[in-house]
């Protein structure tokens, strides 16, 4: 005796795409969440690097550190605009 399933969920064209564009706004918001908490990371590195270098225990051959963190933080800043 064969069962036959009759729980078939149909979704229309329109679902689909409302499903599809809730989905690409929840992306959006988790990256935008992800680059907000990484910006603070990054500031907090720059802080950081500026107090070191501030009482000497950073030396100006390690400049190439800040320069990465700015080079982040104005990333993705940029990113932020688009």
């Amino acid at each position: 005796m064969a069962i036959e399933n009759e729980n078939v969920c149909s979704v229309s064209d329109d679902e689909k795409e409302n499903l599809l564009l809730l989905h690409n706004a929840e992306l959006l918001e988790n990256i935008n969440q992800s680059k907000e908490k990484y910006r603070k990371i990054i500031q907090a590195g720059i802080a950081q690097w500026v107090k070191d270098f501030q009482s000497g225990h950073i030396k100006v051959n390690t400049v190439d550190d800040l320069r990465k963190l700015i080079e982040l933080d104005i990333q993705l800043q940029k990113d932020e605009e688009i």
